[in-house]
């Protein structure tokens, strides 16, 4: 499956990845999520559910945010595995990172 991913952090400020199959053919969804847990602990992300429990969502958003829209901007390898390991963790064919409304659709 071919994926498309978006990492918005407002207006004029989209960043998108056109991801052909075999960039995420060989990730299963605990190693797209054990990255994005790595990602999360090392940025020093802090989680938005006040119980504690941190939800792959929560992750891909806290990520993007504290990972910063520079390495975006710059289409760093970092932004660009960033987007391979969101559309493995959901195996979505389109999925849009908005970070300024702090929502994953």
């Amino acid at each position: 499956m071919t994926h498309h991913v978006i990492v918005s952090f407002g207006t004029d400020r989209e960043y998108e990845f056109d991801l052909a199959a075999h960039d995420t053919e060989d990730i299963g969804k605990d190693q797209a999520r054990a990255w994005l847990a790595k990602e999360f602990e090392d940025l020093e992300c802090t989680p938005s559910n006040p119980m504690g429990k941190v939800l792959v969502l929560d992750m891909i958003l806290n990520v993007a945010k504290y990972g910063g829209e520079q390495h975006f901007r710059d289409e760093s390898d970092w932004a660009r595995r960033f987007a391979i390991m969101t559309a493995a963790a959901l195996n979505r064919p389109v999925v849009r990172v908005d970070v300024a409304g702090f929502v994953v659709g």
